[in-house]
């Protein structure tokens, strides 16, 4: 790739994260600061994820550096520690999160740990950039990874 244009799609990650900062800042609240986290991570995670299915759907133009950018910052966000967002006694004030989380926190962490495997094979197949029916296979199975969580453990009558 040109040096130019890796500057370019370098400076376009840096302010597409500085632009999405003020998502992850927002959920923050000192007096419930394990949801805050959570809910800062969870939403950094579906400003890059959602833009990579909005991709493979064809709502929006397929750009191969962008796929990618995305992939590496999902992967990032799957390095910081999310359990410590689900303390004891997090279960309680703003959230999303059903108390069977805290009931059955192996089932949980191993499906935490199933979608961080998922991004991590994203990451991988989105570097790589030539087969876009292997990106769109991942993100499918990325999709289920994090589905298979929402499904037990995310309620749905809250926020957003």
């Amino acid at each position: 790739m040109p040096k130019f244009q890796r500057h370019t799609v370098l400076s376009v990650i840096v302010l597409a994260g500085l632009a999405i900062s003020p998502i992850a800042i927002s959920h923050y609240n000192d007096k419930e600061a394990p949801q805050s986290y959570r809910q800062s991570w969870f939403a950094l995670i579906a400003a890059n994820f959602g833009p990579m299915v909005s991709m493979v759907k064809g709502e929006i133009p397929w750009q191969e550096m962008q796929m990618a950018g995305y992939a590496d910052q999902l992967a990032a966000l799957t390095t910081l520690d999310i359990m410590r967002g689900f303390a004891d006694g997090s279960d309680k004030g703003t959230t999303r999160a059903k108390p069977e989380i805290w009931q059955n926190m192996p089932d949980f962490q191993n499906k935490m740990e199933d979608f961080k495997n998922a991004v991590n094979a994203l990451k991988i197949i989105a570097d790589q950039g030539t087969d876009r029916k292997a990106i769109a296979t991942q993100v499918a199975a990325t999709g289920k990874a994090c589905k298979a969580c929402h499904d037990e453990y995310k309620s749905k009558n809250y926020l957003y």
